[in-house]
Protein backbone atom coordinates (compact mmCIF):
# COMPACT_ATOMS: atom_id res chain seq x y z
CA UNK A 1 0.00 0.00 0.00
CA UNK A 2 1.03 3.17 -1.14
CA UNK A 3 1.88 6.03 1.81
CA UNK A 4 0.17 9.66 1.92
CA UNK A 5 1.65 12.36 0.31
CA UNK A 6 3.09 15.23 1.09
CA UNK A 7 4.91 19.34 0.19
CA UNK A 8 6.79 21.68 1.62
CA UNK A 9 6.00 25.21 0.72
CA UNK A 10 8.75 27.74 1.16
CA UNK A 11 8.29 31.52 0.87
CA UNK A 12 11.41 32.23 -0.84
CA UNK A 13 12.16 35.69 0.21
CA UNK A 14 11.10 34.89 4.11
CA UNK A 15 13.05 31.55 3.72
CA UNK A 16 16.84 33.28 2.55
CA UNK A 17 15.90 36.06 4.79
CA UNK A 18 16.51 33.95 8.08
CA UNK A 19 19.15 32.12 6.57
CA UNK A 20 20.80 34.92 5.87
CA UNK A 21 20.94 35.88 9.30
CA UNK A 22 22.15 32.42 10.65
CA UNK A 23 24.70 32.07 7.97
CA UNK A 24 25.87 35.57 7.99
CA UNK A 25 25.97 35.39 3.90
CA UNK A 26 23.77 35.20 0.81
CA UNK A 27 22.32 31.17 1.29
CA UNK A 28 23.29 28.67 -1.70
CA UNK A 29 21.11 26.10 -2.96
CA UNK A 30 23.04 23.59 -0.71
CA UNK A 31 21.40 25.90 2.54
CA UNK A 32 18.47 25.57 1.57
CA UNK A 33 18.52 22.02 0.88
CA UNK A 34 20.05 21.18 3.85
CA UNK A 35 16.70 23.09 5.01
CA UNK A 36 14.48 20.87 3.57
CA UNK A 37 16.42 17.85 4.81
CA UNK A 38 15.10 19.01 8.13
CA UNK A 39 11.94 19.34 8.00
CA UNK A 40 11.59 16.07 6.03
CA UNK A 41 13.11 13.83 8.98
CA UNK A 42 10.07 15.64 11.28
CA UNK A 43 8.38 12.63 12.88
CA UNK A 44 5.26 14.12 11.61
CA UNK A 45 5.67 13.29 8.15
CA UNK A 46 7.48 9.75 9.51
CA UNK A 47 4.19 8.47 7.53
CA UNK A 48 4.29 9.92 4.53
CA UNK A 49 5.92 10.21 0.94
CA UNK A 50 7.60 13.38 -0.31
CA UNK A 51 5.43 14.62 -3.34
CA UNK A 52 7.63 17.74 -4.65
CA UNK A 53 9.61 20.67 -2.64
CA UNK A 54 7.92 24.40 -4.27
CA UNK A 55 10.36 27.40 -3.91
CA UNK A 56 8.42 30.69 -4.09
CA UNK A 57 9.95 34.01 -5.12
CA UNK A 58 10.01 36.91 -7.07
CA UNK A 59 13.68 37.24 -8.99
CA UNK A 60 15.07 41.30 -8.29
CA UNK A 61 14.65 43.98 -10.45
CA UNK A 62 16.62 43.78 -13.63
CA UNK A 63 15.67 47.54 -14.67
CA UNK A 64 18.20 50.08 -15.05
CA UNK A 65 17.61 53.35 -12.89
CA UNK A 66 19.12 56.73 -12.05
CA UNK A 67 20.31 57.33 -8.71
CA UNK A 68 18.43 59.81 -6.55
CA UNK A 69 21.00 62.48 -5.78
CA UNK A 70 24.25 61.84 -8.47
CA UNK A 71 21.55 60.75 -11.13
CA UNK A 72 24.30 58.06 -12.15
CA UNK A 73 22.93 55.87 -13.98
CA UNK A 74 22.80 51.63 -12.65
CA UNK A 75 21.97 48.76 -14.44
CA UNK A 76 20.35 46.72 -11.53
CA UNK A 77 20.61 43.20 -13.58
CA UNK A 78 24.80 43.83 -13.30
CA UNK A 79 24.58 44.03 -9.32
CA UNK A 80 25.77 41.40 -7.13
CA UNK A 81 22.05 41.01 -5.29
CA UNK A 82 21.02 40.42 -8.73
CA UNK A 83 23.79 37.53 -9.96
CA UNK A 84 23.51 35.54 -6.72
CA UNK A 85 19.89 35.41 -6.95
CA UNK A 86 19.60 34.44 -10.33
CA UNK A 87 22.59 32.02 -9.20
CA UNK A 88 20.35 30.77 -6.35
CA UNK A 89 17.41 30.02 -8.85
CA UNK A 90 19.73 28.53 -11.61
CA UNK A 91 21.29 25.88 -8.74
CA UNK A 92 17.96 25.51 -6.94
CA UNK A 93 15.65 24.48 -9.87
CA UNK A 94 18.21 21.34 -10.37
CA UNK A 95 18.09 19.92 -7.56
CA UNK A 96 15.95 16.92 -6.72
CA UNK A 97 12.27 17.16 -6.23
CA UNK A 98 12.35 21.28 -6.10
CA UNK A 99 9.73 22.81 -8.51
CA UNK A 100 10.33 26.94 -8.32
CA UNK A 101 6.85 29.41 -9.01
CA UNK A 102 7.76 32.90 -9.67
CA UNK A 103 6.24 35.91 -9.00
CA UNK A 104 7.28 39.34 -10.52
CA UNK A 105 8.88 42.46 -9.55
CA UNK A 106 8.77 45.72 -10.25
CA UNK A 107 9.50 49.39 -9.32
CA UNK A 108 7.23 51.96 -7.97
CA UNK A 109 6.74 54.93 -9.61
CA UNK A 110 8.18 56.90 -6.38
CA UNK A 111 11.85 54.56 -7.27
CA UNK A 112 13.61 55.79 -4.08
CA UNK A 113 12.61 56.33 -0.82
CA UNK A 114 15.12 57.32 2.12
CA UNK A 115 16.18 55.11 4.73
CA UNK A 116 14.59 54.82 8.38
CA UNK A 117 18.02 55.02 10.11
CA UNK A 118 19.36 58.49 7.64
CA UNK A 119 15.77 60.08 8.21
CA UNK A 120 16.79 59.83 12.25
CA UNK A 121 20.21 60.84 11.51
CA UNK A 122 19.18 64.00 9.59
CA UNK A 123 16.96 65.51 11.96
CA UNK A 124 19.94 65.04 14.53
CA UNK A 125 22.47 66.80 12.60
CA UNK A 126 21.36 68.31 9.08
CA UNK A 127 23.43 67.57 6.01
CA UNK A 128 23.44 67.08 2.07
CA UNK A 129 21.55 63.89 0.99
CA UNK A 130 23.87 61.14 -0.64
CA UNK A 131 22.63 58.28 -2.71
CA UNK A 132 23.69 55.82 0.43
CA UNK A 133 20.53 57.83 2.47
CA UNK A 134 17.99 56.21 0.09
CA UNK A 135 16.97 52.61 -1.10
CA UNK A 136 14.68 51.38 -3.95
CA UNK A 137 11.12 50.81 -3.54
CA UNK A 138 10.44 47.55 -4.85
CA UNK A 139 7.41 45.61 -4.79
CA UNK A 140 6.38 41.67 -5.08
CA UNK A 141 3.77 40.48 -6.81
CA UNK A 142 2.12 37.15 -7.13
CA UNK A 143 4.55 35.04 -4.36
CA UNK A 144 1.80 35.09 -1.66
CA UNK A 145 -1.12 34.32 -4.22
CA UNK A 146 0.65 31.57 -5.99
CA UNK A 147 1.43 29.83 -2.43
CA UNK A 148 -1.98 30.13 -1.58
CA UNK A 149 -3.45 28.84 -5.15
CA UNK A 150 -1.17 25.68 -4.58
CA UNK A 151 -2.30 25.11 -1.34
CA UNK A 152 -5.71 24.68 -2.61
CA UNK A 153 -5.13 23.05 -5.52
CA UNK A 154 -3.21 19.93 -3.89
CA UNK A 155 -6.18 19.96 -1.60
CA UNK A 156 -9.01 20.30 -3.54
CA UNK A 157 -7.63 17.25 -5.98
CA UNK A 158 -6.31 14.72 -2.60
CA UNK A 159 -2.81 15.08 -4.03
CA UNK A 160 -1.52 15.68 -0.57
CA UNK A 161 -2.84 15.02 2.37
CA UNK A 162 -0.15 17.24 4.60
CA UNK A 163 1.67 20.23 3.87
CA UNK A 164 4.97 22.09 5.14
CA UNK A 165 4.64 25.58 5.06
CA UNK A 166 7.60 27.25 5.79
CA UNK A 167 6.80 31.77 6.16
CA UNK A 168 5.87 34.49 8.01
CA UNK A 169 3.56 35.60 6.46
CA UNK A 170 0.37 35.80 8.42
CA UNK A 171 -1.95 36.42 5.05
CA UNK A 172 -2.13 32.66 4.74
CA UNK A 173 -4.14 32.05 7.69
CA UNK A 174 -7.31 32.10 4.86
CA UNK A 175 -5.44 28.99 2.88
CA UNK A 176 -4.72 27.05 6.58
CA UNK A 177 -8.10 27.47 7.02
CA UNK A 178 -9.48 26.16 3.71
CA UNK A 179 -6.57 23.03 3.13
CA UNK A 180 -7.77 21.97 6.51
CA UNK A 181 -11.44 21.68 5.97
CA UNK A 182 -10.14 19.91 2.96
CA UNK A 183 -8.31 17.27 5.50
CA UNK A 184 -4.70 18.41 4.86
CA UNK A 185 -2.70 18.49 7.75
CA UNK A 186 -0.58 21.72 7.98
CA UNK A 187 2.99 21.58 9.85
CA UNK A 188 3.88 25.27 10.05
CA UNK A 189 7.70 26.53 10.59
CA UNK A 190 8.04 29.96 10.93
CA UNK A 191 11.46 29.49 11.80
CA UNK A 192 11.02 31.46 15.27
CA UNK A 193 9.50 34.29 13.29
CA UNK A 194 6.68 36.63 15.79
CA UNK A 195 3.97 35.23 13.77
CA UNK A 196 -0.06 36.72 14.46
CA UNK A 197 -1.42 33.84 17.06
CA UNK A 198 -4.42 33.25 14.29
CA UNK A 199 -1.50 31.62 12.41
CA UNK A 200 -0.81 29.09 14.59
CA UNK A 201 -4.22 28.78 15.71
CA UNK A 202 -5.38 27.55 12.14
CA UNK A 203 -2.34 25.09 12.10
CA UNK A 204 -1.80 21.20 13.17
CA UNK A 205 1.40 21.83 14.29
CA UNK A 206 3.95 24.51 14.79
CA UNK A 207 7.80 23.95 14.63
CA UNK A 208 8.92 25.76 17.47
Amino acid sequence: MSLPLYAILLDGGFLTKKLYAKHSRHPTADDIVNECARLQALPFVAGYELLRIYYYDAPPSSEAVSKPVSKARINLASTERFRLSQSLYDQLVLKPNFALRMGETSLSPNKWSIKDRSAKDLIKEPRALIDEDFELNITQKGGDMRIGLDMARLALRETVRAVIVVTGDSDFVPAFKFIRREGVKVIFDPMGHNVRQELRAHSDIVIS
